[in-house]
């Protein structure tokens, strides 16, 4: 079945993780329950296995009992290839129908996405392209198994017992899955050390100086906006993520009298304000690991298109691209806030500057699709 439950849950102890969500290697008895039961009773099969193979951990108080929903939703993938097996009447296995065990199997992977998009959405409010970057590999595995499935349907249709003779492989894939659950585990604890240090950096940005903290968290919205858009994998998506939350991390190294100059600054001043991307790098170069790499975003967050931003004087694709979005969401948020020197400017005024400096400050598609976010 596909990653048919939320990220690093698998209903039968059986999976393996694909793109932050699980493909549970039992498609192959799927698709031959598809022809051992009648149709309408498929997605009650599958949402009752579900929950059967869940009741341990349901009784020892392992998983809340709140989560049988998530179980329900989980099962929604059935209900496609029930629909398409009804419609049309397909139920003996014959080389004839291939089309429509193909249909079948398209059915499923349309039904799991969207009751998985609607299920995520609010939660981690992840956008419908990076969800299904996060859903193809686990799909891909489906469709490689689903053909095993078929062969064992021919086999067992008459026979159901022989059904059994998958079992090995099946176990197999088990012994796989506890092999690589600690190693997960790991993964993901690690990953919340991160957003917790990158949460912690970005109240210590804001305590320093407010404009600068919650401006910081104003581009954060604005750069997985637009990494969404622009269908950023979701390590990607995360390093913009944080490069945007810490882009400003820096200036806390930076004299107040110089952020809060209530007007231009002078040429000294100036060279000293630009050090704070590499201030930043340095910064989280010393917390290391996912930080140290969001450090190098960090570092090139003021380089500009045309290659004459600081502090490289890196153009074009040589900028990372989350350090492109950053930068076009960091001066959207700057024209449109009041500063100490100047007021707001409207949207509409914001809007034309970052056209008119697409292709020179900016990269072209970061600024097509952060208006197309905006809707100016």
């Amino acid at each position: 079945m596909s990653g048919h439950l939320q990220a690093g849950v698998s209903p039968d102890g059986v999976g393996e993780e694909f793109g932050g969500v699980f493909a549970v290697p039992t498609q192959p008895v799927f698709v031959a329950m598809w022809f051992l039961l009648p149709p309408r009773l498929l997605p009650l099969a599958v949402c009752g296995s579900m929950l059967l193979a869940e009741l341990p951990d349901f009784l020892r108080r392992r998983t809340p009992k709140d989560h049988v929903a998530l179980f329900v939703i989980s099962s929604w993938f059935s209900v496609g290839p029930a629909l398409v097996l009804l419609s049309l009447g397909a139920h003996a296995p014959r080389w004839e129908s291939v089309s429509v065990y193909v249909a079948a199997l398209g059915a499923q992977f349309v039904f799991d996405y969207v009751s998985q998009f609607l299920m995520a959405r609010p939660v981690i409010g992840i956008g419908a392209v990076a969800q299904l970057q996060s859903v193809l590999p686990a799909f891909a595995v489906d469709t490689l198994l689903a053909p095993l499935g078929l062969l064992v349907a021919f086999a067992t249709f008459d026979r159901p017992w022989a059904l059994a003779l998958i079992l090995p492989v099946l176990l197999l894939f088990a012994r796989f899955a506890r092999e690589r659950q600690h190693r997960i585990d790991n993964a993901l604890e690690l990953s919340s050390a991160y957003r917790g240090t990158a949460m912690l950096l970005g109240d210590v940005i804001e305590a320093d100086d407010e404009y600068t903290g919650s401006h910081s968290r104003d581009v954060v919205e604005l750069v997985v906006s637009v990494a969404d858009q622009l269908g950023l994998d979701s390590r990607d998506r995360q390093r913009a993520e944080f490069a945007a939350l810490l882009h400003d991390v820096g200036k806390v190294k930076i004299p107040a009298e110089i952020i809060n100059k209530p007007g231009a600054l002078d040429d000294s001043e100036w060279e000293l304000m630009k050090t704070h991307t590499v201030l930043g790098e340095q910064m989280l170069e010393r917390i290391g690991g996912l930080l140290g790499e969001v450090g190098r975003i960090v570092r090139s967050c003021h380089e500009r298109w045309d290659g004459t931003g600081y502090p490289d004087a890196l153009a074009a694709e040589r900028i990372p691209l989350a350090a492109r979005i950053v930068c076009a969401c960091d001066a959207w948020s700057a024209m449109t806030t009041d500063r100490s020197y100047r007021k707001a400017r409207s949207s509409v005024e914001a809007a034309a500057e970052l056209r008119a400096c697409a292709g020179t400050h900016f990269d072209p598609r970061v600024v097509e699709t952060l208006l197309a976010v905006l809707e100016v």
